[in-house]
C-alpha cells in the first residue's frame, strides 16, 4: 500500500506543533518572522503561512496586526456574574483583567427601540467595552442607556477610551429588575475581529435588559464572550413571605 506523501507546509505545522507542545516554544513568545521561518524552512512565504493556517486553525498561534505570530496561552476561562455584569470576582487579583470603555452618542433605532420601549430617533449613550487579559481580549459588550440617565460627565469627551473596572456595566448601582436572555451562536465578523476569534469557535452572547423601580427601562446591554473561555454564574434569591415567618 502507497501512503501519501505530507504535503510540505504539513510537515512544517508538524514540526512547530512539537515544539509548542514539547515547551521549546513557550505561551505568550513571538514565533520568529515569516520570512525568518521561510528560509529556515528553505520553502516559499506562501508554504510557511499555509503552516501557520493550520496552527491558527487549531487554536495552537494566534496572529496579531502589525506584530507576528504567538504562541495562544491556554485559555483560561473568566466568569460572568449574571444580573450585574461582574467578570471574574474570585480571582480578579490574580490577572491583569481590565475592561476599557469608549463612549459615543446614538439614536434610538431598530431593536434598540424595542429593547428599550423608546420611539425611534431618541438618544441614547452607547458605550462600547472590552476586557482583556494580557494582550488578549476575552469579552465586548454594547450598553446603551437613555441620555437623560447617564452618569453625569460619561459623555464629556465622547470618543475618549477609559479604563473601569472589572465588570460591564455602566450605572452605578444595580436596578431593582435585571432580566437576561443567554444563547449559544456563531460569532458575527465584527465580534470574531475583536475577539481573535476563529469563525468555528461559537460565542455566549447575553442580552441584558434592565428596568428602574417604576418599570422604565435603563439599559440595554448585548454581551459576547468565546464559548470556551467563559463560565457563566447565575444566583436566584428566593424572597420569603413575611407571613410565613411571623407564623
Amino acid at each position: 500500500m502507497i501512503r501519501p506523501v505530507p504535503s510540505r507546509h504539513h510537515e512544517i505545522a508538524d514540526d512547530l506543533r512539537h515544539q509548542i507542545t514539547t515547551g521549546r516554544i513557550e505561551p505568550g513568545e513571538r514565533l520568529p518572522s515569516e520570512a525568518g521561518l521561510a528560509d529556515r524552512y528553505k520553502v516559499s512565504t506562501v508554504t510557511l503561512r499555509s503552516a501557520l493556517a493550520v496552527l491558527q486553525g487549531e487554536g495552537l498561534v494566534e496572529k496579531i496586526h502589525g506584530k507576528g505570530n504567538f504562541v495562544r496561552r491556554p485559555p483560561r476561562k473568566i466568569v460572568y456574574v449574571g444580573g450585574w455584569g461582574t467578570l471574574d470576582p474570585w480571582t480578579a487579583a490574580e490577572t491583569a483583567l481590565r475592561v476599557t470603555v469608549r463612549t459615543n452618542t446614538a439614536p434610538a433605532v431598530g431593536h434598540l427601540t424595542t429593547m428599550l420601549k423608546v420611539p425611534t430617533g431618541s438618544p441614547l449613550a452607547e458605550f462600547f467595552c472590552i476586557s482583556h487579559e494580557g494582550e488578549s481580549p476575552n469579552g465586548l459588550a454594547r450598553i446603551y442607556i437613555p441620555c437623560d440617565v447617564a452618569p453625569a460627565g460619561v459623555l464629556d469627551d465622547a470618543s475618549s477610551w477609559r479604563e473601569t473596572a472589572t465588570r460591564f456595566s455602566v450605572l452605578s448601582s444595580p436596578p431593582p429588575t435585571v432580566r437576561e436572555t443567554v444563547s449559544a451562536r456563531p460569532p458575527a465578523p465584527d465580534e470574531a475581529s475583536a475577539l481573535r476569534l476563529r469563525s468555528s469557535v461559537a460565542v455566549l452572547a447575553v442580552t441584558r435588559v434592565a428596568t428602574d423601580a417604576i418599570g422604565r427601562v435603563v439599559e440595554a446591554a448585548l454581551l459576547v464572550f468565546p464559548g470556551d473561555r467563559v463560565d457563566a454564574v447565575f444566583t436566584i434569591h428566593h424572597m420569603t413571605d413575611e407571613r410565613q415567618t411571623q407564623g
